[in-house]
């Protein structure tokens, strides 16, 4: 009977359900039936608690990308970059192919290159670049002068001339497109600048001291080297009409200048570059040692630039 009765026992425990841990459905009815209760303002706030998310997110996102970096390539070592000509346009790298970067080339042959080599649509300009052995901090090998090429170098120039009443009627006859005396001071006060050459008489010239920091960094301030300081104010204004430039050795010991369009065609560059390189060889320094120009390069405004032989020492 001890058996059975045992038996009995034994079958109710096994007929019994299993227990199962009432908590977790507790914790999951009070999530559904409670909503997250947040403060108006503070840590606690909806806004702060996002933000907070958010922030955690990226930092993770940040970490992310600095695993993958340190895996794809070692640490220190170089950005890889594209040689220069691949980093050109289409156009550019086209017509890079005619010049061989290896070679020098004669002035004509350099002139017919950089026409040919033109990659833009309008009418570019033809510069000249030559860097020079001079010092410009010395003050007897700071180059500075002017020149009337040719055939001017295709710009429409706007000539202001700054002078007294009578002088201001010559130059207007000589084709001055501002001749004005106190009215032209007064439109420098409103800060307008509507010309591209500045021409002045000496006696005039204290009165535009003031406006030294507007005209000097925009390089319109007369200067007697330039020329713009005369008192013959008529041929000052023809001359700059007829394409007179001034040039100027720059820090680099480089000079720049334009010698024309590209519709000028090769004859008209080629007798203005060669104005420009008789007035440079007459510029050079006495107190200068060694060579005095060391390179000599013609490109068009979006071109490839081409080498020219050294055309002087």
């Amino acid at each position: 009977m001890a058996e059975k009765a045992e038996n009995i026992k034994d079958k109710e425990v096994l007929d019994t359900p299993e227990v199962v841990d009432a908590a977790p459905v507790e914790d999951a009815v009070a999530e559904t039936s409670e909503p997250e209760v947040y403060a108006k303002s503070g840590k606690k706030s909806k806004k702060h608690i996002a933000e907070v998310k958010a922030e955690e997110a990226r930092q993770a996102r940040k970490e992310e990308r600095k695993a993958e970096e340190s895996t794809v390539k070692p640490k220190g070592a170089a950005p890889v970059t594209r040689p220069r000509i691949e980093r050109r346009g289409k156009k550019y790298q086209e017509v890079a192919k005619l010049i061989d970067k290896n070679k020098t080339y004669t002035l004509a042959e350099a002139i017919d290159l950089a026409i040919k080599s033109n990659p833009a649509k309008f009418d570019a300009s033809v510069e000249i670049h030559t860097r020079l052995g001079v010092d410009p901090r010395q003050a007897d090998q700071n180059i500075r002068t002017t020149l009337v090429l040719p055939h001017g170098n295709g710009k429409t120039v706007r000539v202001a001339v700054f002078a007294p009443v009578d002088i201001c009627k010559t130059a207007k006859a000589a084709g001055a497109d501002i001749a004005e005396d106190e009215e032209f001071i007064k439109q420098l006060e409103k800060g307008v600048i509507d010309f591209d050459v500045l021409i002045s008489t000496p006696q005039y010239m204290p009165k535009l001291g003031k406006f030294a920091r507007l005209l000097g960094p925009k390089g319109l301030m007369p200067n007697p080297k330039a020329g713009t300081v005369t008192m013959d104010v008529e041929k000052a204004v023809k001359e700059a009409k007829a394409g007179k430039v001034e040039y100027r050795v720059d820090k680099q010991s480089i000079v720049h200048i334009g010698v024309g369009k590209v519709s000028f065609g090769a004859k008209k560059l080629e007798e203005n570059a060669n104005a420009f390189f008789d007035s440079l060889k007459s510029q050079k320094p006495a107190s200068l040692k060694g060579s005095y120009v060391k390179s000599v390069f013609i490109t068009t405004t979006m071109g490839p630039s081409v080498q020219i032989e050294n055309i002087y020492n």
